[in-house]
């Protein structure tokens, strides 16, 4: 009879376990259910659209050897995960949301685990498996259904926090699976792996050693010299996984991490103190999320007072609950370590603040609130976690929908951040896109009252300005920038695009050869080039610019079109047909290329062919006039 009611629960904590981790899976699916037809954006084209290293599956090594400047440097097993999204659904976005989403919802798991069997080690108030399972499944909803998790899951370029934070979450797992454990060397052994995995994905995984040895140190060893005397092969272990990140971590002041780029570690250590009491605030009341907060810090110790109190206060009731080897000290622990390398006295230059990297840390502010009012209500506080949770679902729901769009989500962090000039700058940038000029320059120069030395933005107002036809405005914002920036490429072609929609042709060709002598292999500038040797009848050096052009890039129906054209002038008629028809193999429906092939063959004496191709051009472009002209005349001759 005992038997019988142990065995019945064991599987009823078997049952309850699995109907948790059902109830984790359909809950984070739900919250995240309106992400999956989301574009990419912002950092998204420089990871995967631009990214020619994840084109590629095989062989591994063109993965892992990232250009140094390359989004993904340094981050090896980010960009296999990448390259395999690519080899799935190529630059079509759903499968890299879903495999976001897929991830996170892991993690939930790894971090139900976690809890779970942390909670073990407490038999005094949690001497039951089902006593576990209930405030373990309340942390782990409430941290999957989050919404300030939504910029580490749904944008995609940020999966390198949710990545590391699965491995993070793994690593710690199989380290407390491996307690007492008939198999430990083989969970020490996955530990070990999951560790190194996640040193491949973000550089914040350094901290996931020391994080196993407080663990040890505080529900299993008791003191630190304990847990290294017992699991000093394991501790080695962890700690030889620094090494390959060491070497992966070279070049990191390319992104902007560390001292000489402009910030003393004074400022911004007083800014990270506003920074982490906000990322508290926001854990316990997400609103409002902001995708992008600038590169703002606080330069006066006054204006952070009242933050670095706070913080202080709550780092030291932390370490003091540390000191007495209690679950909250550890929960402070974690919260501080995994944030120091973002928020703490080595500058992150561009972002001092970002949400996705509360993705971990929000897990210590969940398991805090849960115990909370777990040690108030007990088990009567699950309809309140719930009824939680499901608020949570929809806001971060509702938060998704913002990442509709590169207007949309630029839009939104405007509203909430109008001071953020690189806001205003993106904003514009996605509405230019859009062709929606006039909002866009609205933006620029919204971005240029708050940095009138963005040259960016004063470059991006003058193509707007160029697209709405209001061209000596345009070369007016180019001029006012191309002095201090005489080396700028793309600076020069606009001017020349400028200067040759005005008729200003021989001005134009000057900018196009400046543009062309700091960078001799853009394909653009050599075309328009051409273009402009053309309209002044230089054929020859039109050709010429032509054909270096089409070296550059062989698959451009219109250089070869121009190209045609050049040697048509020159009489070499089979040379011009041969462009002309590769031209339509590369573009079917170029109606001038079949007009212009007409032309030739006609002249040639192949009147079926030509009419063949003016009839093409018309089935085309109904409209065409000048090939209905040539099609009439061509008819009138043969019936002549």
């Amino acid at each position: 009879m005992q038997l019988t009611l142990s065995r019945d629960k064991e599987a009823s904590a078997r049952s309850l376990r699995w109907a948790a981790i059902l109830a984790i899976l359909l809950a984070t699916a739900a919250a995240y259910q309106g992400s999956y037809g989301g574009p990419f954006i912002y950092d998204d084209h420089s990871w995967i659209t631009w990214n020619p290293a994840i084109r590629h599956l095989w062989p591994v090594s063109g993965i892992f050897a990232q250009a140094r400047g390359s989004a993904v440097y340094g981050r090896p097993v980010l960009s296999l995960s990448l390259a395999v999204n690519y080899a799935v659904s190529g630059l079509s976005p759903w499968s890299y949301h879903a495999a976001n989403t897929g991830i996170h919802m892991l993690a939930a798991l790894a971090l139900f685990g976690v809890v779970r069997r942390t909670l073990a080690f407490l038999p005094a108030a949690f001497p039951a498996e089902g006593d576990r399972t209930m405030p373990a499944f309340a942390v782990a909803l409430l941290w999957a259904v989050h919404p300030l998790q939504t910029e580490a899951v749904t944008y995609v370029a940020q999966r390198a926090e949710s990545l590391m934070g699965l491995f993070y979450l793994l690593t710690l797992y199989c380290f407390i699976r491996g307690l007492g454990s008939r198999k430990a060397r083989e969970w020490h052994l996955l530990a070990l792996l999951s560790c190194l995995l996640g040193m491949g994905v973000k550089q914040v995984m350094v901290t996931a050693p020391f994080m196993v040895l407080v663990h040890d140190r505080t529900f299993a060893a008791g003191t630190f010299m304990n847990a290294l005397r017992l699991r000093w092969r394991l501790y080695l272990g962890l700690a030889c996984t620094w090494f390959p990140l060491l070497g992966l971590s070279a070049g990191m002041s390319d992104f902007g991490v560390g001292f000489a780029l402009g910030y003393t570690w004074w400022t911004y250590g007083l800014t990270e103190c506003w920074v982490v009491v906000h990322y508290i605030f926001l854990a316990l009341w997400p609103h409002p999320l902001v995708f992008d907060y600038g590169t703002d810090v606080v330069t006066s110790v006054h204006q952070t007072i009242p933050w670095a109190l706070a913080l202080l206060i709550i780092a030291g009731a932390g370490f003091a609950a540390f000191l007495r080897r209690t679950a909250i000290g550890f929960a402070a622990v974690w919260f501080f370590a995994i944030l120091s390398p973002s928020s703490s006295i080595i500058p992150v230059a561009f972002e001092p603040m970002a949400e996705s990297r509360m993705y971990l840390p929000l897990a210590a502010v969940a398991a805090v609130a849960v115990a909370a009012v777990w040690s108030v209500l007990g088990k009567r506080s699950l309809p309140l976690f719930l009824a939680a949770a499901l608020a949570l679902g929809i806001v971060t729901h509702g938060r998704n929908s913002d990442y509709r769009s590169d207007v949309s989500i630029w839009a939104d962090t405007v509203s909430r951040r109008p001071s953020n000039p690189r806001a205003h700058l993106a904003l514009g940038s996605s509405l230019a896109l859009q062709e929606r000029n006039e909002e866009a320059a609205k933006q620029f120069e919204a971005t240029l009252a708050i940095d009138p030395g963005d040259f960016q933005a004063r470059r991006n107002l003058g193509l707007a300005l160029y697209h709405m036809g209001r061209i000596d405005e345009a070369l007016a914002e180019y001029r006012s920038i191309a002095q201090p920036n005489p080396d700028s490429a793309p600076l020069h072609y606009d001017m020349a695009l400028a200067l040759d929609r005005a008729g200003r042709t021989d001005e134009a060709i000057g900018e196009y050869g400046k543009a062309l002598a700091i960078d001799p292999a853009d394909p653009e500038a050599r075309n328009n080039l051409g273009s402009a040797l053309y309209r002044k009848d230089r054929v020859a050096d039109a050709a010429i610019q032509y054909g270096i052009a089409l070296a550059l890039k062989p698959d451009s129906a219109q250089i070869h079109f121009n190209l045609g054209m050049a040697v048509a002038r020159m009489g070499g008629r089979e040379k011009a047909a041969a462009q002309y028809r590769e031209a339509i193999r590369l573009d079917p429906g170029y109606a001038e290329a079949h007009v212009n092939l007409g032309g030739v063959l006609a002249d040639s004496g192949d009147d079926a062919g030509a009419i063949a191709e003016y009839e093409e051009a018309l089935r085309i472009r109904p409209g065409y006039a000048l090939a209905r002209e040539d099609l009439a005349e061509l008819k009138a001759r043969g019936a002549r």
